[in-house]
């Protein structure tokens, strides 16, 4: 039986960081997962090949061990062939006494999918599978994490959206007022169990992307909207577009100056945690000056000017 070197599994170097190894995984995972490659027998053996070599590789102490029998591993094989190795530290150190009866595995906290190596490897008679009993443990398969990106008006009306993962379609639900970097938990929607057992659960990050008029600050709105120097100077009503998509009629007070906010309750994002709440509506005001005027109105704004001349402060 030929050795399993898990580091040439995931395709990364012996002194990988963890981070890299997480990653190195996570990417081989997407590519091999059975969900994707449904009846492909050879991408199935080599999604179980990865989810075990992570498996070790991903726990410092389980690597650790891993690493110091790996360099001698022909050696305890060979002392493992009659029922397991028995007698000093399998590590090579001249410390007290310690015994492995016939399965390594515990090394690794027992279950978890390996396969028949890691029962030569480490012993021989021991299944990494089984309960005390003897039965076969229903080991539970790998959470995934991965992100998704949805809409600002998405996120402010919650309901039932359909998304593709990794080709395989699934069905979210939002609560309104969702936040950006929230994680949802959705269950059975990870990697399959090895041995028959559950499938773990998917935890899927929420990415908000960003709106072209609305910016968000918690449960609050932010719009700039324009307005003529006319209904600025005047005071009026203008029609605001709410991110619900209905207007919302606003008074604008006499004399209003560019930058001025006006504060629409109620009319921002909806409370996640707190249902029939919402956040404020903050508009901010830009004074847009006139473009190509006619001779008569330019003629107008100077007289107004000269009416005006001497009244208008600057500090």
């Amino acid at each position: 039986m030929e050795y399993k070197d898990y580091y040439k599994v995931l395709g990364v170097s012996k002194t990988a960081s963890q981070d890299e190894i997480k990653k190195k995984y996570r990417k081989l995972a997407v590519k091999y997962h059975p969900d994707k490659n449904k009846g492909d027998k050879a991408k199935e053996e080599k999604f179980k090949e990865i989810t075990e070599a992570y498996e070790v590789l991903k726990d410092p102490e389980k690597r650790k061990q891993y690493d110091e029998l790996g360099e001698n591993w022909k050696y305890y094989q060979q002392q493992g062939a009659n029922g397991g190795y028995r007698g000093g530290s399998p590590f090579g150190g001249q410390g007290g006494r310690t015994e492995f009866d016939g399965d390594f595995s515990d090394l690794f906290g027992g279950g978890g999918g390996f396969s028949d190596f890691f029962e030569s490897f480490f012993g021989g008679g021991g299944s990494a599978g089984r309960t005390r009993t003897g039965g076969s443990a229903a080991t539970r398969g790998g959470d995934i994490q991965a992100s998704v990106s949805i809409s600002l008006e998405d996120a402010y009306e919650g309901g039932t959206r359909l998304i593709n993962l990794n080709g395989t379609r699934l069905r979210m639900k939002l609560k309104p007022g969702i936040g950006d970097g929230q994680t949802l938990k959705i269950k059975g929607k990870g990697q399959p169990s090895i041995h028959g057992g559950p499938a773990g659960d998917l935890f899927l990050t929420v990415e908000i992307d960003k709106h072209p008029r609305f910016e968000r600050k918690g449960n609050d709105l932010y719009v700039t909207q324009p307005v003529d120097m006319y209904i600025a100077t005047l005071g009026g009503k203008i029609g605001i577009k709410t991110l619900k998509g209905s207007t919302v009629n606003v008074t604008i007070p006499k004399g209003s100056d560019s930058g001025k906010t006006l504060r629409l309750k109620g009319l921002g994002m909806p409370n996640y945690d707190r249902p029939g709440q919402s956040g404020n509506l903050f508009v901010q005001l830009k004074v847009v000056t006139p473009k190509k005027l006619t001779a008569e109105e330019e003629e107008l704004l100077k007289k107004l000017q000269k009416m005006r001349s001497g009244s208008f402060s600057y500090a």
